[in-house]
């Protein structure tokens, strides 16, 4: 029987690693900015305009024009290529776009416009609260039907409180993701990052589901085992299926991700990073959890109680 849960500190030092630059870019941000996270005009409001040159430009060149011109809190990042360059910035009129294309075509030549989006600052805020709530629905039917679904065993919040911790370690995961991208190449969270969030919490908590249910029937085929030697059982009787499904899907995200060009470049790449979190934390964090907190101890200790009277575990 491989040792899964007795390793449980290692698995829970990774996740820390992983979630990490989440949090040190939250607090960065929040002190530095007043904002917790790089959201894109989706949720902030603003003017989304990619632009596209006969040669290659310096986005802080192009990003100049418009801070000469009253908007210093302009960002410009590449895109595709070192012709093209994408700009943020807060709404504007008609008048002022012709100027500032007038201005950009005096400093650097012919601009051809790619995209033009606006979207106003009540229309963002509206749009983040329904996100976050439904990000706050989202894990608290899911604590629920775990809860429902579990309430033939012993401390069935546990198994529903273990699942929603997890899928919130694969949110930061993926956050942490997206910060370091945005510090790279200016990536930012858009509406899409709600789309591929619900789909990595499907995920994580549907292959969580499956090593519970397995946990749940070897409670009663086992007894006498703790509670970790029956997840260690569960674990492995159910990897074969966890890790089949989640490489398939790996497989098929990894071609649109080569494939499906600068589009679907940052939605795939959430998703990979996502799904891939989803696949860890259901093996490793889900169940290490709850044989955790049934243990009283965040490491494995060999001797954590007397046995079980009748020779049953302590989830029976």
């Amino acid at each position: 029987m491989y040792r899964i849960m007795e390793r449980r500190g290692f698995y829970f030092a990774i996740s820390l690693v992983l979630t990490l630059p989440a949090v040190i870019y939250m607090i960065w941000s929040l002190s530095t900015r007043g904002v917790l996270l790089p959201l894109s005009i989706d949720y902030t409001g603003g003017t989304l305009w990619e632009l596209r040159f006969d040669k290659a430009v310096d986005p802080a060149d192009v990003r100049q024009i418009f801070v000469d011109n009253g908007f210093p809190d302009t960002s410009a990042f590449t895109v595709e290529n070192d012709r093209t360059v994408e700009v943020k910035f807060k709404n504007i009129g008609a008048d002022e776009k012709a100027t500032l294309q007038q201005k950009l075509k005096d400093k650097f030549g012919v601009v051809e416009e790619q995209s033009y989006r606006s979207i106003g600052p009540s229309i963002g805020s509206e749009i983040s609260k329904s996100a976050l709530l439904a990000l706050a629905v989202a894990s608290i039917l899911i604590l629920g039907y775990i809860a429902l679904a579990f309430r033939h065993v012993a401390h069935p919040f546990r198994f529903g409180a273990s699942a929603v911790i997890a899928l919130i370690h694969d949110i930061l995961v993926v956050i942490s993701f997206i910060c370091i991208m945005h510090l790279i190449a200016g990536w930012e969270i858009d509406a899409l990052f709600l789309t591929a969030t619900m789909t990595v919490i499907g995920y994580s908590v549907s292959d969580t589901i499956v090593v519970f249910d397995r946990v749940r029937e070897n409670v009663r085929r086992h007894r006498g085992e703790t509670l970790s030697m029956i997840a260690n059982r569960s674990i492995i009787e159910t990897a074969h299926r966890s890790l089949a499904t989640h490489v398939t899907t790996l497989l098929t995200l990894t071609a649109i991700l080569v494939l499906g060009g600068p589009t679907l470049r940052q939605f795939t790449a959430t998703l990979l990073v996502g799904i891939s979190s989803g696949t860890y934390s259901s093996i490793f964090n889900a169940s290490a959890l709850l044989v955790a907190w049934d243990e009283g101890s965040w490491l494995h200790r060999e001797d954590t109680s007397t046995p079980p009277a009748n020779g049953q575990t302590a989830l029976a």
